[in-house]
């Protein structure tokens, strides 16, 4: 005869403790929804704000003044694209713009070569690496006045030093404000000098990211500094040029400080027949010299035009880098 004896049965799992009349915030309420969504854009609508105020409204109120005849005191007549024809037409302005242009051939060309190549030997291991790092950001911090002062006696006609130097070479002394070409070069180095080192610190700061990786199973491979530096470092600083390329083409084109100091005449004329007077110096001419707000706003905005086309030109050229389709 067998005996079941049946095992006692396991006792039930107290479950979780609710307190009574308590109950947990609600997922997906109204308010938790809100504060997800909304937190963010008032983080970053300081922002916002300070581009309506000081960016969005100035552009549309120059565009309004645009398109009057607007004058410092008087009636403010409405003549629509009437400044805009005018302009198109006028001789003074496309000089500018010539002016303009060249320079920033001149000087913007020969400055982003000379920052790739002082940021790639600046990325070398030379002694003194710091220093040299720091001292190419010496003419940044240095008064844009105060370098176009020593540029224009360096360009001095009687006793500058650059017309000592080429006497060497018998050449005759050149009045460096007098033609297009002479007035451009000396301008351009202004330029140069001054922004070389900032451009090149920006590439740098770039090639630091490099993978060193890549350098040492490059030279595994056989392959020399020189290929490393055009298969290597030039398509991973891509993003990086086509910045500064930016930068460079807006900073160029809104030239203004070094021509000015250059000149040293409070005209804005650019000279005795506007050799080197730039779109910002006619602006600035037409506005607060001849007091015609609404030209100097289509001026304005023509120069806006010009930096949207430039800038567009380089990304063509600068997107091309590497390989890139």
């Amino acid at each position: 005869m067998t005996l079941h004896v049946d095992s006692p049965a396991a006792p039930p799992r107290p479950g979780p403790r609710r307190s009574a009349g308590r109950r947990g915030p609600k997922r997906g309420s109204g308010w938790a929804r809100f504060d997800l969504r909304a937190t963010p854009y008032f983080l970053v609508s300081p922002y916002f704000l300070l581009f309506a105020v000081f960016g969005i409204f100035p552009l549309g109120y120059t565009l309004w003044v645009s398109l009057h005849e607007w004058e410092l005191a008087g009636d403010k007549t409405f003549v629509g694209l009437d400044n805009y024809i005018e302009l198109i037409t006028d001789a003074a302005f496309w000089n500018a713009v010539f002016n303009t242009l060249g320079m920033f051939v001149l000087s913007t060309i020969p400055q982003l070569v000379l920052a790739l190549l002082l940021a790639n030997a600046l990325n070398k291991r030379i002694r003194g690496r710091l220093f040299f790092r720091l001292g190419v950001l010496l003419p940044l911090i240095t008064s844009v006045v105060a370098v176009a002062v020593v540029f224009t006696q360096l360009y001095g006609r009687d006793y500058g030093m650059i017309n000592w130097f080429l006497s060497f070479f018998n050449v005759d002394a050149i009045n460096w404000q007098n033609e297009k070409w002479s007035s451009w070069i000396a301008i351009s180095t202004m330029i140069d000098w001054r922004w070389t080192g900032y451009n090149a610190i920006i590439l740098l700061a770039a090639m630091q990211t490099i993978p060193r990786d890549l350098y040492e199973a490059a030279s595994i491979d056989g392959a020399t500094p020189r290929r490393q530096f055009w298969q290597i470092t030039i398509p991973m600083l891509r993003p990086t040029i086509v910045f500064v390329v930016f930068i460079s083409t807006i900073g160029g084109l809104t030239l203004f400080t070094e021509p000015v100091m250059f000149d040293g005449n409070p005209t804005m004329s650019g000279g005795a027949t506007g050799q080197y007077q730039t779109v910002a110096m006619f602006i600035v001419k037409e506005a607060f010299r001849d007091f015609d707000f609404g030209y100097a706003a289509a001026a304005s905005w023509l120069l806006f035009a010009l930096i949207l086309i430039g800038t567009l030109i380089n990304y063509s050229f600068t997107r091309r880098i590497g390989g890139s389709k």
